[in-house]
């Protein structure tokens, strides 16, 4: 049985908007197995960028209390969110955000650097995860070298390239064409098959059944169930 790798328990967020806090996140309660493939659906303004944000370290909720391999996420010091962030999570992002000046070896080895991994490991890390990806043959080329959806399989290189107990996907076939998005998802597939933990955050339906659990968020609430609903 798989163990629990977080839970969300009440999470809101709000921001000050010119003179009124405005809410973002209601009450959200989200729990995540180790190994689940999760889609999280709604459409843009739904407040589910922020809660990515907030499963992923890089912003933190107004109240509420959030678990993640059981240590509170709220007593962590600035230090340990870094470390969360650069070993523990993966991010893959719509835009891909790679370093357009340097190829796709060097784009791969960025948190590897982060991570102090010696020069040496980190290149042959890197050309391994790039195989991994089926990108062995275009390892030096630069980002305007390749296409969308090769750009994207390095963006998923770089996110795997720290060995990542979660990977954390922002619309991460939105830049894509519809067959190239399905070569994407096919790769999400079989990271899940090995065991990887996936969120994907999307406002496709298509692209989140490709998940083997659907949650959705419409104004800043989270309902669970929508594989026959929508």
């Amino acid at each position: 049985m798989n163990s629990l790798f977080f839970r969300m328990t009440d999470i809101c967020k709000s921001y000050w908007m010119g003179d009124e806090w405005s809410p973002v996140l209601k009450n959200i309660d989200l729990t995540i197995q180790e190994g689940e493939f999760l889609s999280v659906l709604g459409p843009s303004g739904s407040g589910k960028s922020t809660l990515m944000n907030i499963i992923g370290c890089l912003d933190t909720p107004t109240s509420g209390e959030y678990i993640l391999h059981g240590r509170r996420v709220d007593d962590l010091d600035a230090d340990e969110l870094s470390q969360i962030r650069n070993k523990e999570i993966g991010f893959i992002f719509q835009s891909f955000q790679l370093l357009p000046r340097q190829d796709a070896l060097s784009n791969v080895e960025l948190p590897l650097i982060y991570a102090g991994m010696p020069q040496h490991k980190r290149r042959e890390r890197a050309a391994e995860m790039l195989e991994r990806v089926g990108l062995a043959d275009k390892m030096y080329h630069r980002p305007n070298q390749l296409s969308g959806g090769q750009q994207q399989r390095v963006a998923i290189a770089r996110a795997l390239a720290t060995n990542p107990t979660i990977l954390l996907a922002d619309e991460p076939t939105g830049a894509l064409d519809q067959k190239t998005g399905r070569q994407v998802m096919e790769l999400f597939h079989e990271l899940h098959d090995e065991g990887r933990t996936i969120i994907m955050i999307t406002h496709d339906r298509a692209i989140a059944q490709n998940a083997s659990r659907m949650v959705r968020i419409l104004d800043g609430e989270i309902s669970e169930g929508v594989a026959d609903d929508a």
